[in-house]
């Protein structure tokens, strides 16, 4: 009977080996998923950032033209008012 009491701890010992196995697989698979996560959201927040940049240049450019359309527009009346002066002489 001890021959048998001392396989079955073995099987048992081998058996909690290989369960202790699967569950350090599992935890190092969601430690890489995790990691490959947090790459992720470092790559979204890098892009976002970014983006938000190029947003703000965009906006200045189009402000900036804005500025630049609204004077055009004055001095192109201005111009129109002087020929009507020139040609009413």
């Amino acid at each position: 009977m001890p021959a048998k009491t001392v396989k079955a701890a073995i099987e048992e010992l081998q058996n909690a080996v290989q369960s202790l196995e699967i569950a350090l697989d599992g935890r190092f698979d969601k430690e890489r998923d995790v990691g490959e996560f947090e790459d992720e959201v470092r790559r979204v927040n890098t892009d976002r950032s970014r983006l938000a940049q190029e947003l703000d240049q965009s906006q200045f450019r189009a402000n900036r033209l804005e500025e630049v359309n609204r004077e055009v527009s004055r001095r192109l009346v201005t111009a129109m008012e002087t020929i009507r002066a020139v040609l009413d002489r």
